[in-house]
């Protein structure tokens, strides 16, 4: 073996030892993320079953439930959460539409349609939630209301990839199915 095969050698192991390092970085990150998420979910677990919990609570529960596709859980939780709270106030945008999340992972499309359009009215500049209404509303094959609703997120949020990509999808929809 020559002095420049030596080297090229050399330079594949160390390139592939770089690509292990890098891609081990990556699965220990992901492994620490998950026992955080598993720990997170036993504590609440623990904490809510004994004793009435805080909004904060449950919707963190319903949250790390939605992440693991748990929608069932996810809906109870996050309808205690809702109970918990007296009047409906912007801090609780958030819970309805992680509960319409919730229920269109269900199919449960006008469930969610009525808990985005509580998130709205609760928080009247809330794209997240017009989005997912958006998206509900696609699934129903309610392409006006669809768009209509992607349009209202863009005159918020000009730069919002999801409702520029999709309006522009529905437009083009909308004026096939009408020729």
């Amino acid at each position: 073996m020559d002095f420049s095969d030596q080297n090229l050698l050399t330079v594949y192991l160390g390139a592939f030892l770089l690509l292990l390092s890098v891609a081990a970085f990556f699965i220990i990150k992901q492994i620490v993320k998950t026992q955080k998420i598993e720990n997170a979910l036993k504590k609440l677990e623990k904490k809510l079953k004994n004793e009435r919990g805080t909004i904060p609570e449950y919707y963190e529960l319903g949250s790390i439930y939605l992440e693991k596709k748990m929608f069932t859980q996810a809906i109870a939780m996050l309808k205690k959460a809702i109970k918990v709270e007296d009047g409906d106030t912007p801090e609780m945008s958030p819970v309805h539409n992680a509960l319409g999340y919730a229920y269109f992972g269900q199919e449960q499309y006008d469930m969610a349609i009525r808990q985005y359009k509580e998130a709205i009215k609760l928080e009247p500049e809330y794209v997240m939630a017009m989005n997912n209404l958006g998206h509900a509303y696609e699934q129903k094959k309610l392409m006006s209301q669809a768009l209509g609703i992607y349009e209202q997120a863009l005159e918020l949020e000009p730069e919002n990839e999801t409702a520029k990509r999709r309006s522009l999808s529905l437009r083009r929809q909308l004026i096939v199915s009408s020729k």
